[in-house]
């Protein structure tokens, strides 16, 4: 079959995987709409899936929403004395409302009110009634969110992430009265992810109540929940909801992420883990307190604790029986980072290393952090183990005072003269945040010749320039399809005492762009390359 009758429309199902993988590019989305009407009827719900979630500071895209309002509401309106396109009769090609797939609460609310604001400010400049302001903005709010409800939205994410109880905890009530009223708007949502700030919360206990109630009532609606997502220090709330007798999920979640949370103080894990009968990923990502209190419930479970993710930094607090938690679980997990610091023993890190090398063989993500020479020979030992599924690697100084420790160099030349040898022969990504003499790169570039590299980060900590030795070895064997660089440095002006950190990054320069561009090397901007915690955590 031709090209040409492919994306003529006879398989419409193919267009649609070929167009949705471009579903976080919205350049190229905007691109297929102009291509012709099938195109753009199959890219449209992608550019509309999840409005409130984007970085944007255009908020005019609720306008659109807007002029679907019945003409009840638009009087409403109207009588707060506003003025704008919204309440023009409805002339959209599409039902822009029905796309919804992703909600966060936070995102809608602070869109709204940032979009009320400017069109407050625009229709009155000079006479600033706030009791009608203050309505036209509550009525703008419940108004769009009951239109969600009436066109049948078909959720599957929902983020209930609420930072402030000052300004917004007025629209949240609102909104969350609305679920209450209409459960069959979030009967079927499969991911839920929910970040309380708990700081915020103490603050006024009766929010706190009404909060907690509404959320415990919303969480309960859940039929069908698959994956859960549990953020921050306000584990006493989250643990009263996977407890309540009313928890409908016991039989249909499969996947839990704990994400900076303490467990301080925390008991009856194992009763939550035992009722849920189909879960077969755990994911703990930063959290705190993983010591004998915790370990030992994990431990005590008569089902399989399936973790497949733990990332400990500085502040995980974990103590010698996280050995006994690495031989019960070690074989399930796939995703690991250690940033340990100086808090620990030699010897602790070396028994914590050995118990990963002997347990979890199935690392295919992997974070280490700035370790003793020692304990680093083991590392690249352990990776040189895990070729066959190794696929994401990132070597990274720990500290972040990163020019104040001069025996980071010698670290940083033993991973960098001896890492090309233990690599696998294709990665998914390799970051490299560490110091870089020229000498020691070209050992490294050498020694993983035949290695090829989809996504390569390097981060040059004050080290010695690399870019030609990249085009060498890099560049003209195309060994990578995405390549991000910045150097990082000391930049202080004349004789101050003041230290001012700087960086340049590769995508900047438009002509060394172009160049690699001929060889189909894209080169990328450096942050929008790393895959962070949080990242890491929302695609699980």
């Amino acid at each position: 079959m031709s090209c040409s009758k492919i994306f003529s429309g006879d398989l419409p199902e193919l267009t649609y995987e070929i167009i949705k993988y471009f579903q976080n590019d919205f350049s190229t989305l905007h691109s297929c709409i102009l291509v012709n009407r099938l195109w753009c009827r199959l890219t449209i719900p992608l550019l509309w899936e999840n409005p409130f979630s984007a970085p944007i500071k255009n908020f005019n895209f609720i306008e659109i929403y807007l002029r679907n309002l019945n003409d009840d509401t638009k009087t409403k309106l109207n009588d707060c004395n506003i003025n704008g396109n919204f309440l023009s009769p409805s002339n959209t090609f599409f039902n822009y409302l029905s796309f919804i797939k992703y909600l966060n609460l936070w995102g809608f609310v602070f869109s709204v009110e940032s979009w009320s604001q400017k069109t407050v400010e625009i229709s009155r400049p000079k006479n600033r009634n706030l009791t009608l302001i203050n309505n036209f903005k509550r009525l703008t709010q419940i108004s769009l969110f009951k239109m969600f409800i009436e066109n049948e939205v078909n959720l599957h994410n929902l983020d209930v992430e609420i930072f402030t109880f000052n300004s917004y905890i007025t629209y949240y009530n609102d909104i969350f009265k609305l679920m209450l009223q209409n459960p069959n708007f979030i009967h079927n949502v499969r991911n839920l992810n929910l970040y309380i700030n708990g700081n915020s919360i103490v603050r006024n206990k009766s929010e706190y109540k009404l909060i907690k109630y509404h959320i415990l009532q919303i969480t309960d609606l859940h039929q069908n929940l698959k994956r859960i997502s549990l953020s921050y220090n306000n584990f006493t709330l989250y643990q009263s909801l996977l407890l309540s007798k009313d928890y409908n999920c016991s039989n249909t979640l499969n996947t839990i992420i704990f994400y900076r949370i303490d467990f301080k103080g925390i008991v009856n894990l194992n009763k939550i883990f035992e009722q849920l009968n189909a879960l077969e990923s755990v994911h703990i990502i930063y959290c705190s307190s993983l010591n004998t209190g915790f370990i030992q419930q994990i431990i005590s479970l008569t089902k399989p604790f399936k973790l497949r993710s733990l990332f400990l930094n500085e502040r995980s607090q974990i103590d010698e029986s996280l050995l006994l938690l690495l031989q019960e679980s070690g074989g399930y997990l796939e995703n690991f980072e250690c940033k340990f610091g100086h808090n620990y023993s030699l010897s602790f890190k070396q028994q914590i290393l050995g118990s990963i090398m002997k347990y979890c063989k199935n690392i295919k993500f992997l974070y280490s952090c700035e370790f003793e020479n020692t304990i680093m020979y083991l590392m690249l030992e352990f990776i040189e183990s895990m070729k066959q599924n190794l696929n994401y690697l990132t070597f990274s100084v720990f500290n972040d005072d990163i020019f104040s420790n001069n025996n980071n160099f010698e670290w940083n030349s033993t991973i960098i003269m001896n890492l090309g040898q233990v690599l696998p022969s294709k990665l998914e990504y390799l970051n490299l945040r560490l110091r870089i003499k020229t000498s020691d790169f070209e050992v490294f570039l050498k020694n993983s010749q035949d290695t090829f590299i989809n996504k390569l980060l390097i981060n040059n900590i004050e080290g010695q320039d690399i870019l030609l030795y990249i085009k060498e070895y890099i560049m003209k064997k195309r060994r990578v399809k995405y390549l991000a660089i910045m150097d990082y440095f000391k930049n202080t002006p004349g004789n101050t005492n003041n230290v001012i950190y700087d960086s340049k990054q590769l995508f900047f320069l438009e002509d060394e762009v172009e160049e690699f561009r001929l060889y189909d090397i894209k080169v990328q901007d450096y942050y929008s390359m790393v895959v962070k915690a949080y990242d890491f955590k929302v695609r699980n």
